[in-house]
């Protein structure tokens, strides 16, 4: 009798820390959420420098430099590789989860709007996964930079109207959410999440992500 193979997944972070990173509850409710959902996973991160460190204590901008792959190695407790080593050939799925590290390391968007940037190697690894055909899931402010590398993908940020009109001028369509809720384009196999983009308590979160997590195993298979 053959065993089945556990479905992996890539995980992608951008920090440590809501402000300047990751968002550290929705990364460790993914991890959770696939590991009790019978997944294997896998962090990643790119090797540069944070945008800026902020003081999570008062909200100030603090004088010193950071590495946003050594800052996410907090949260997948050192075991983490450089985004530069992910090809889709590696896994069987990606998630992203949120967290201000996003819009701020992984992308512009927090300064640029629907004129960001993203970063080459979440460029390259995003777009490679969609052109296999394998699925991707982005929660919180991540579905936003969706919308800016996947043209017409149908996404979600909960109902923040601002980020819902930036991610309409990048080309994304924006479906209204409440907590605990996704997002599936099938077209496009994107699962998202808004999160902690609502005001949502932490078990709504971990609601959230498991869900999403669901959704993005379905589209595995």
């Amino acid at each position: 009798m053959m065993t089945k193979t556990k479905p992996k997944v890539a995980v992608v972070l951008s920090g440590c820390g809501v402000f300047d990173g990751a968002e550290i509850h929705e990364s460790t409710f993914i991890l959770l959420a696939l590991d009790r959902r019978g997944a294997a996973y896998q962090c990643y991160a790119p090797d540069i420098d944070q945008h800026h460190v902020i003081n999570h204590l008062n909200g100030a901008e603090m004088n010193e430099t950071r590495n946003v792959l050594r800052e996410s190695a907090r949260i997948a407790r050192g075991k983490i590789k450089p985004l530069s080593e992910l090809d889709a050939t590696d896994a069987d799925a990606l998630i992203f989860p949120g967290g201000f590290g996003v819009a701020k390391n992984l992308c512009t968007l927090a300064f640029d709007g629907a004129k960001c940037s993203v970063n080459d190697e979440v460029a390259r690894v995003v777009k490679g996964f969609h052109a296999a055909g394998k699925p991707i899931a982005a929660l919180c402010i991540a579905p936003a930079m969706m919308a800016k590398l996947l043209a017409g993908a149908e996404v979600t940020i909960g109902h923040d109207h601002g980020t819902a009109q930036t991610i309409e001028k990048m080309g994304g369509k924006h479906k209204p959410t409440g907590p605990c809720e996704v997002v599936v384009d099938a077209a496009n196999k994107l699962v998202t999440a808004p999160c902690y983009m609502l005001e949502s308590t932490i078990s709504q979160i971990a609601d959230g992500a498991d869900n999403a997590v669901k959704e993005l195993l379905k589209l595995v298979g």
